[in-house]
This record gives C-alpha cells, sequence and structure tokens, in this order.
C-alpha cells in the first residue's frame, strides 16, 4: 500500500512509526512531517489547506489511503473533498467532526441523546454569558466554542477567572473559535481519555489513557495540549469501559448517524469519572497527543490493517490486540510554552536517548545549520514501556535526562495517580 500521513506533530510521528512496521506497506508519504517522521517517511511539500493539491498528489502517486492526523484539516473538510474523487481516506466528514469543531454542537447532541455530560449554557454575546457565570458562581470551566489548539478551555476556581476567560474568548484571544462560548459545570472526579476506532456503524473500543493536561508538577498552572501521558487508565476499569461504550459512545454513534453524519475515524472521549460513573467531557475527532504515542508503543496489532478496516466499514469483523506492558510519554516542551515558546534553540543526544523499549516521537522539531533545534511549544514526546507504570516512568525519565537541551523543560511526575495506585497495592 502507499500511503499518506497529514500532520507534523508527535502524534503523527507516533503514527508514521507504527505504519512504517506494516508489511502491507509499499510506501509512506508525510505532509509537511517533521526530521524525526523524515526517518519513517519521505517528506513531501504540500500545503494541506490545499484540498486541490492533496487530491491531486494522491492521484499522481496512487496513494491508497490517506491518514489525517490533526483536527484541523478534518473540521475543514478534507476527509468529504477527498472521498468526493475517489481516494480512501481514515478520518471523519466535516459534518461528523463537528463533534471536536463546535463544542456547542456536542452539548446539544448529548442533550437530545440523554448522554451523560456536565450541565452547560451556550452564549454567543458577553453580557449574557457574564451574567450567567455571576449567577453560578464558581469553581466553573469556560470553553471557546471552535478549535483553539488545545487553550481554549478555562477551568476557573474563582469568579475573577471565570470573567477573564470569558473576556479572552470574546475579545479575539482564540479568533473565530471564540466567538461562542460555552459555560459548564464544574464536575468532580478522575479523568481519562477513552478511544474508539469507527466506521460509521461500528466503534471499536481502542485503548485508555491518562493525559496531564496543566504545565506545572502536581497538576498546577495553566491548561497546555497535554505535558504526558500513560496507558492503561487503571481508572478505566472493564466496567467503566462497558458503561462508557454502552452510556456514552453507542448514544454518539446513533446520533450521528441519525442526524446524517454517520462517524468514521478515531472517536477520542475526554471523560470524567465520577462517583456516579462516566461523563463526558468533550470529543475528539482524532487522536490524542500525547496519547497517541502511548496508544502506538503498546499496540500490538497491525495498524495499517485497522484503519483500512475502518476505512472499509469492516470494523465488525475486527478485533484489537495490546501488549501487557505499561507505557508513558513525558512532553519536553520548550522555555515560554505554553505561551511564546522560545524558538531555534539546538537539541543533542535524541538518538542516543532511545532505544531498549525507549522511542523519542518528535513533535515541534526542524533542522537548521544540520542541527537538530526547537521548533514549537512542545517539542519531543519521551516514550517508555515497562511492566508497570513506574517501571515505564523510570526509563522514560531516565531517557529524557540524556537528551541535552538546556532550554526545554518538562514535568517530573507524568503518572504520579496510577504509580500511587501500584505503589498502594
Amino acid at each position: 500500500m502507499r500511503v499518506l500521513l497529514i500532520g507534523s506533530g508527535g502524534r503523527e510521528h507516533a503514527l508514521a512509526w507504527k505504519i512504517a512496521a506494516s508489511p502491507l506497506l509499499t510506501r509512506l508519504y508525510a505532509a509537511p512531517g517533521n526530521p524525526g517522521i523524515g526517518h519513517e517517511a519521505e517528506l513531501v511539500r504540500l500545503d494541506t489547506a490545499d484540498h486541490a493539491a492533496v487530491v491531486r498528489f494522491c492521484r499522481e502517486n496512487e496513494i491508497d489511503l490517506v491518514v489525517v492526523g490533526p483536527e484541523g484539516p478534518l473540521v475543514a473538510g478534507i476527509a468529504d473533498d477527498l472521498r468526493a474523487e475517489g481516494i480512501r481516506v481514515f478520518g471523519p466528514s466535516k459534518a461528523a467532526a463537528r463533534l471536536e469543531g463546535s463544542k456547542g454542537f456536542t452539548k446539544d447532541l448529548c442533550a437530545k441523546y440523554g448522554i451523560p455530560t456536565a450541565a452547560y449554557g451556550r452564549f454567543d454575546d458577553l453580557a449574557s454569558a457574564r451574567a450567567h457565570v455571576e449567577k453560578t458562581g464558581a469553581p466553573i470551566v469556560i470553553k471557546a466554542d471552535g478549535l483553539a489548539a488545545g487553550k481554549g478551555v478555562t477551568v476557573a476556581m474563582t469568579l475573577d477567572q471565570a470573567l477573564a476567560a470569558l473576556e479572552a474568548c470574546f475579545d479575539g484571544s482564540f479568533g473565530q473559535a471564540g466567538a461562542e462560548v460555552v459555560v459548564e459545570e464544574f464536575l468532580v472526579g478522575e479523568e481519562a481519555s477513552f478511544f474508539c476506532l469507527c466506521d460509521g456503524t461500528t466503534a471499536l473500543p481502542f485503548g485508555t489513557a491518562q493525559d496531564h493536561k496543566r504545565v506545572g508538577d502536581g497538576d498546577t498552572g495553566p491548561n497546555t495540549g497535554g505535558m504526558g501521558a500513560y496507558s492503561p487508565a487503571s481508572v478505566m476499569t472493564p466496567e467503566m469501559i462497558d458503561r462508557t461504550m454502552r452510556e456514552i459512545v453507542e448514544p454518539t454513534m446513533r446520533g450521528m448517524a441519525e442526524t446524517g453524519a454517520p462517524f468514521s475515524g478515531v472517536l477520542f472521549a475526554g471523560l470524567m469519572i465520577s462517583e456516579k460513573g462516566p461523563k463526558l467531557i468533550e470529543y475528539n475527532t482524532r487522536f490524542g497527543d500525547p496519547e497517541c504515542q502511548v496508544l502506538m508503543m503498546r499496540l500490538k496489532d497491525d495498524l495499517l490493517v485497522l484503519l483500512n478496516a475502518a476505512a472499509d466499514g469492516q470494523l465488525a469483523h475486527t478485533s484489537v490486540r495490546w501488549r501487557d506492558e505499561a507505557a508513558l510519554t513525558v512532553v519536553m516542551a520548550a522555555r515560554g510554552y505554553p505561551g511564546t515558546p522560545e524558538k531555534g534553540s539546538v537539541i543533542r543526544g535524541v538518538e542516543a536517548a532511545a532505544g531498549d523499549g525507549v522511542e523519542i516521537f518528535h513533535a515541534g522539531t526542524a533542522i537548521n545549520g544540520g542541527a537538530l533545534v526547537a521548533n514549537g511549544g512542545r517539542v519531543l514526546n519521551v516514550t517508555a514501556t515497562g511492566s508497570t507504570v513506574a517501571e515505564a516512568q523510570k526509563k522514560a525519565y531516565a531517557a529524557l535526562d540524556r537528551i541535552d537541551w538546556p532550554q526545554g523543560f518538562c514535568r517530573r511526575d507524568i503518572g504520579w495517580l496510577a504509580v500511587a495506585r501500584e505503589q498502594a497495592n
């Protein structure tokens, strides 16, 4: 098979690494990719926002399957434009991608189909949103309705924080994404990430993980795109997975089909596990980042076989096998993140840090004058497997400490909840 992978982050490097291992693969292209992805795929200069150019590339290079990594192209309808030209693609339609592209759409779907989620309100002007927040009080959650690169959500513990978050949305800090806001009830519990591969009809459970959104140790500081993750998430017991499928995923699949937008691709449910069971925080319509990195390390099966089954509507006849090991990834970020990251600093020792169950996935990197340099906020994903989360954590941090990058930083407590559980048992 000839495959085109769209994207340039750590998630896409993990996908490229796993796809490249498939015996089905003849050739893997990536657009735009990054230096790490370049070790697994042929990088191509292609404006992925120009869907006609992507179609042209697929025709000229006889692409059998397009795998879309990030959410932006999906929300922009790239899967529709490819399918319209008879090109097979793994990823949801523009209409189905509204599950991520509009938080308000998802909340309304939950209300219609009885899917457990936080109580909410939708607002398109500051005055009414402010009145609602002042009446409700804090803690409360403020979300920009549209895509905001993982930074449009504020968990406000005080009224002042909530009002400042509203003002940030409506003053254009998140562009068009903040033109409407969703204000949600503050949920108490433990967060988890749950994934399903979907083909429009069937949803196949595809692993669990726990992300660490806050920038600082002990879950302190502002939200980020994710500072690390581990898999499997111990809070997602077999019973909790079964409830999540019955109460959240299956009604969503049914609801999307009934609205004329059957969901195909990856359905990523961000969950809050409360005393009463799972509640949906939000949906994403692609693999998580950095959750994808730990899932790919644990996946026993051929990823390309699974992606083909999803693209062809054959998931009802498919199963997924996982390695017994746990996996953990630590994000190395550039100084200044999640604000304005410092770019251009030289990173040394990456290749020497890999090996023995450790993979270093590139996220925001570039080559400058022959040297590997930081080119984004989240720059490297140091990922390791182990018989326990504690062992994977130890290996990941040992590898990370072999990387010479003074301008980078990371959290030192990724996996702390799972490690504490393991020690308690």
